[in-house]
């Protein structure tokens, strides 16, 4: 299953706008990988401007780290960006970002960005993309849709920044609509959806809410080792400077970010994928090269 436009809910106001009035920007990429006696191997793939695939050179001369390109520098209202990746039999790849994504303001329409990661048999994957960084008046919809099965592990990551703090910017004006569906074995087994309104944002620091926190994630992981890894980000959680939860449902991990700046957050996340990837076999599942360039 893929996302189509008519599939995904829409932030308020994102009908009828002017935004479709200026040139936008549709990209979208596939791509498919599998395993070989060599390492992974790309099966096929497909990339529309502005999106580019890129495949850094590891010191193997494997494929073990694909990175995506916006082109565009940014995404603004009325933009639609599509990614669809299919992980096959002993497939192993990490997939990141080539730096933090902009959100800019938009008129009216919502910019709309959809995931889809599709993994199979024994394949392992990792999505790892950099933050999203969501600027005043900007409007997101993005969804997030994984189809896993038994047999494979994956561990997957989104992540919000509502304005960069250290430049004074606030999120005051805007809507968000961040969704994930997880489906095993052709299962629904785990959907969220996160959504900040208008009517909703002079109400975000209340405690009950976001209590002043400008940078969110959401933390997926689903493999062998699940209870294993809740019990070691559960220990780790306490000591970073930001506020995280983790719990287990139907198989999956799931850990939460809250943090007041991005910095923090991104301290913590790469403690927590540092400490995670010493727990995994060799794969996909560490700290990408891009993070630190």
């Amino acid at each position: 299953m893929e996302y189509t436009e008519s599939s995904v809910l829409l932030a308020p106001g994102a009908q009828n706008s002017s935004d479709k009035d200026l040139q936008r920007a549709e990209g979208s990429c596939r791509l498919v990988v599998g395993g070989s006696e060599k390492g992974t191997r790309v099966v096929d793939i497909y990339q529309k401007s502005p999106i580019r695939v890129l495949f850094p050179r590891a010191s193997s001369g494997r494929v073990e780290e694909a990175v995506l390109v916006n082109t565009a520098g940014g995404v603004a209202g009325g933009d639609r960006l599509q990614t669809n990746v299919i992980a096959r039999e002993d497939a192993s790849l990490a997939i990141t970002t080539q730096a933090a994504e902009k959100l800019y303001r938009a008129l009216k329409d919502s910019a709309r960005i959809f995931t889809t990661l599709q993994v199979q048999d024994t394949a392992k994957l990792a999505w790892l993309p950099q933050e999203a960084i969501v600027f005043d008046g900007a409007r997101l919809s993005r969804a997030t849709h994984i189809e896993i099965t038994s047999g494979t592990e994956l561990l997957a990551l989104e992540s919000l920044v509502l304005g960069r703090a250290a430049h004074g910017e606030r999120f005051s004006a805007g809507t968000i609509t961040d969704r994930w569906r997880v489906m095993k074995d052709g299962r629904l087994v785990w959907a969220d959806n996160f959504r900040i309104t208008e009517d909703v944002l002079p109400h975000l620091g209340r405690k009950a809410l976001l209590s002043d926190c400008t940078a969110l994630a959401t933390l997926v992981y689903f493999g062998n080792k699940a209870a294993a890894h809740l019990a070691l980000v559960r220990d780790l959680a306490s000591s970073f400077e930001c506020h995280c939860a983790a719990t287990l449902l139907s198989g999956l991990m799931i850990v939460r970010f809250a943090s007041r700046t991005s910095y923090d957050l991104r301290v913590a996340l790469l403690r927590l994928l540092q400490q995670l990837n010493n727990g995994f076999a060799p794969g996909p599942f560490r700290v990408p090269r891009m993070w630190a360039c």
